[in-house]
């Protein structure tokens, strides 16, 4: 069992509870504007998205299609940048498309405006309607405000520290129609083991090597039976979007989603919706309940009254080795 201590992972002791935005000052924002800045923002970038999706159907060679998605991608990220270095020119922007990977420019505790323009470019590309438009707001490396948006769903996930996440269904012209606080199941059913347990996984696009052979060996020891030394969890599941696989732990329809490899920009906005529905994150390796928002190896369990640090020690039990990524 984990050895209990006051961490941002216990939430009613946690430093999000402390981080209350009055007066705003660049130490200090003013979480409610930058929440509603980025729904605001979120929905401009989801009515570019929904426009790109339909030139993807004209495209039949592979190139076409991997032309406009970048082109979509960067399209997208400089909006969100312009937008929000215009209203915030103090604060920092790490973007998927501007990052410059093994660059020293990446997270650090200045406030900073986490974004993934589109997270699940193969199901933008594939027309499966699981892609979203992922925005945080970070400082401190502790995510303060996410908004996690999908198009084509009409499904916006938002949550700011201290104030609970909600799931928003929106109309046709982004008015929000339905607001639910999250989980979506109250009060959320305790956790009673992985055989009780679905899922979430995603394989990557890295296989081969140390890494794969960690991760592709737990997706076996999970799905195998308890006869053959496996966990018998009731299924897997892979949204193809790290961002809204978060979301779904949230919400209670999905009860752990294990990752690796994926980003920063990827998570951070599901971090603290997930945090504001009562669950927990820890690191994809075994023993690490403490890990680093940009560690890039996550174990996301949703909010129950009973069985999470349990169910973390079983799915530890089943990850032989260890998976490591740069950052």
């Amino acid at each position: 069992m984990r050895n209990r201590h006051n961490s941002d992972l216990d939430l009613p002791d946690s430093t999000y509870a402390s981080l209350t935005p009055s007066p705003p000052t660049l130490l200090d924002p003013d979480l409610d504007h930058i929440h509603d800045l980025l729904v605001s923002l979120a929905k401009n970038a989801g009515s570019m998205l929904i426009t790109a999706s339909a030139f993807t159907r004209t495209f039949t060679p592979k190139a076409n299609t991997a032309d406009l998605v970048t082109e979509t991608d960067h399209a997208i990220e400089h909006m969100l940048s312009t937008a929000l270095l215009a209203a915030y020119p103090d604060y920092k922007f790490l973007g998927e498309e501007t990052h410059i990977p093994g660059s020293t420019e990446g997270l650090t505790p200045e406030p900073t405006f986490v974004v993934d323009p589109v997270d699940g470019t193969l199901n933008f590309v594939h027309g499966y309607p699981y892609t979203s438009i992922s925005l945080a707001f970070v400082s401190k490396l502790l995510p303060l405000v996410g908004v996690v948006y999908n198009p084509f769903t009409s499904h916006l996930y938002t949550a700011i520290a201290g104030s609970g996440a909600y799931l928003s269904v929106l109309d046709r012209k982004g008015c929000i129609v339905q607001k639910t606080r999250l989980p979506l199941r109250q009060p959320s059913a305790p956790l009673t083991g992985l055989q009780n347990a679905l899922v979430a996984v995603e394989w990557g696009n890295e296989r081969k090597g140390t890494n794969w052979a960690v991760k592709s060996n737990l997706f076996n020891a999970l799905a195998a039976s308890k006869e053959d030394g496996g966990a018998m969890v009731q299924s897997i599941r892979s949204l193809g979007s790290a961002a809204l696989n978060v979301c779904a732990v949230a919400d209670g329809s999905v009860d752990v989603y294990w990752q690796a490899g994926c980003w920063v920009w990827d998570v951070a906005a599901g971090w603290i919706i997930l945090k504001e529905a009562g669950g927990i994150v820890t690191s994809a390796n075994p023993g690490d309940w403490e890990p680093r928002l940009d560690g890039r190896k996550y174990l996301f369990v949703r909010g129950a009254p009973d069985g999470q640090e349990e169910i973390v020690e079983e799915t530890w039990s089943h990850v032989g080795g260890r998976v490591e990524y740069p950052v």
